[in-house]
């Protein structure tokens, strides 16, 4: 059914479905969680450990619970969960509490379903000096100060300098903080630099910081407690706009409610398709044995997203925690900006290349995709043949989800999801993804200039509303155009660089993968 997904680096994509395709659940059919094979790129395997006694657990927002608490609905991708009577029982209103092997397994699975998020202000704090902060750096000696001079003698912090062309200003704030500096002679961007900074860190944690952000008071204490969880690899905040005198522009205004770094309000599991399939390497803070050799070292953009996906694969979990906030300074310059959003884009033709499908900007269901072309082919019969292809859709959903109670009802629910799901997808298709294909279409088709431009009002004001930006409507609606314009020209360099299409290829899923059997 409905799968969500913010594409990397992208949070304008919308919503991703599978359209109609629903996971069939039944809850406490394990003996216990698995782990899965290692992701090839130097991480380590995840050992599956139980859930502490009092770890407690929340179902999330999105999550809708159905037949008296018998029945849950969401998830990543989306299932429909059925509990038995013992496990409904579990449950105090929509939280969970781990007191025995039984309640352990059952909140294991609803956070790896995606389900559910624990409750962070009851998980227990870790001792704040077993993290190491690692920093790399090029130039910006005083961004570099200002970082430094928030996280204070806490932490052990190691400073890695990029090759910067004035090392000696570097040299000198970190040695005023008491950091150890480790000094590269040639620029290796990012990804490799962070690497030479985790080979020396001896704690058990290690906090990656660029030089750009600063921390909020309870960053690290509030993201360390979620490795109470043993299967938790990395935990990342939420990056929000850092305000500095004399810089409220109007492209400020729009990245602080637009921003690609931030990935909202909600917590939840990270990995490719679900609501937050990526975070940032603004700031993350990660287990060390997790990490194996740490960051693809070749790659200057999308790496965050590539270290991710690897440890999602390897059976590790991710967590996404918006209680916990760093300050980012966002750029204010439009050109530099469009260029930051351009560079963005070219790196979807390199996670394609490790990652495949999971890079694709939109997942359908051949009935959503249908529906969606029934719709823009705006002839007499497109509003009946959309309606009947919702209508045969909800009739087959129905049988799959027949153990519920109201089994049409929840088919209604379901593929009215998807169908709306799909139609945000074809709109971040116009308009960012395939934008050159659809401006030269609009030269061609009049039927096609007519839905660009409904979808561009729909999108930019229903946006507008929903971030709340404090911009008008006409600035934020060329904002919007301006991102995604240089977004898609970046995803078009990046395949005609990459000589490959696949990463502007939609993912069309003829088949679901069945649910593992019950033990």
């Amino acid at each position: 059914m409905t799968l969500t997904n913010r594409t990397p680096r992208d949070r304008t994509a919308g919503e991703q479905s599978a359209g109609g395709q629903v996971h069939a659940d039944p809850a406490l059919s394990e003996s216990r969680p698995s782990s899965r094979r290692q992701g090839g790129g130097g991480e380590h395997s995840c050992r599956p450990g139980r859930l502490p006694d009092g770890f407690t657990v929340r179902l999330n927002r999105r999550v809708r619970v159905r037949d008296g608490g018998r029945t849950l609905v969401g998830g990543a991708p989306t299932r429909v969960m059925y509990l038995t009577p013992a496990a409904a029982d579990l449950f105090d209103g929509r939280g969970l509490r781990v007191r025995d092997r039984v309640s352990a397994l059952l909140a294991d699975r609803l956070l790896e379903a995606g389900l559910a998020d624990p409750v962070v202000g009851d998980l227990p704090g870790l001792d704040p000096s077993q993290v190491t902060v690692v920093v790399p750096v090029r130039d910006r000696p005083a961004a570099l100060d200002r970082l430094l001079s928030g996280i204070g003698d806490r932490h052990r912090v190691i400073v890695v300098d990029d090759a910067s062309a004035a090392p000696d200003a570097v040299a000198e704030v970190a040695a005023a903080h008491g950091a150890v500096l480790v000094a590269l002679t040639e620029n290796v961007g990012p990804a490799a630099a962070r690497n030479a900074g985790l080979r020396r860190v001896t704690t058990p944690y290690v906090a990656f910081a660029d030089s750009d952000v600063v921390l909020e008071p309870g960053t690290l204490p509030t993201l360390l407690r979620h490795f109470a969880d043993p299967r938790v690899a990395v935990a990342a905040p939420r990056v929000l706009g850092l305000r500095l005198p004399g810089r409220d522009r109007w492209i400020l205004r729009y990245e602080d409610a637009r921003s690609s770094l931030d990935l909202g309000l909600d917590p939840g599991i990270v990995r490719p398709r679900a609501p937050v399939s990526w975070v940032p390497s603004a700031f993350l803070l990660a287990r060390v044995d997790a990490l194996g050799h740490g960051f693809s070292a070749d790659m200057r953009v999308g790496e965050d997203v590539d270290l991710v996906w690897r440890l999602a694969r390897a059976g590790w979990r991710v967590r996404y925690e918006p209680a916990a906030t760093v300050r980012h300074e966002h750029r204010t310059v439009v050109h530099d900006w469009l260029r930051r959003k351009a560079f963005y884009g070219t790196g979807a033709d390199l996670l394609a290349r490790r990652h495949g499908r999971d890079v694709a900007p939109a997942v359908l269901a051949p009935w959503s995709a249908a529906f969606v072309l029934a719709l823009l082919a705006q002839r007499r019969w497109s509003l009946p043949a959309a309606a009947l292809i919702f209508a045969g859709t909800a009739a087959t959903m129905s049988a799959k989800v027949r153990r519920s109670e109201h089994p049409v009802r929840l088919a209604l629910t379901l593929t009215s999801d998807g169908a709306v799901a799909a139609v945000w997808q074809a709109t971040a298709l116009l308009l960012r993804h395939w934008w050159p294909l659809a401006a030269v279409g609009c030269l061609l088709s009049r039927r096609l200039r007519r839905a660009v431009a409904a979808v561009a009002v729909m999108d930019a004001l229903t946006d507008l509303r929903r971030t709340g930006a404090h911009l008008d409507p006409v600035r934020y609606a060329v904002a919007r155009r301006l991102d995604d314009a240089a977004y898609g020209s970046g995803l078009w360099l990046g395949a005609l660089r990459g000589r490959s299409v696949r990463a502007l290829l939609p993912d069309i899923r003829w088949k679901t993968r069945s649910s593992r059997p019950s033990a």
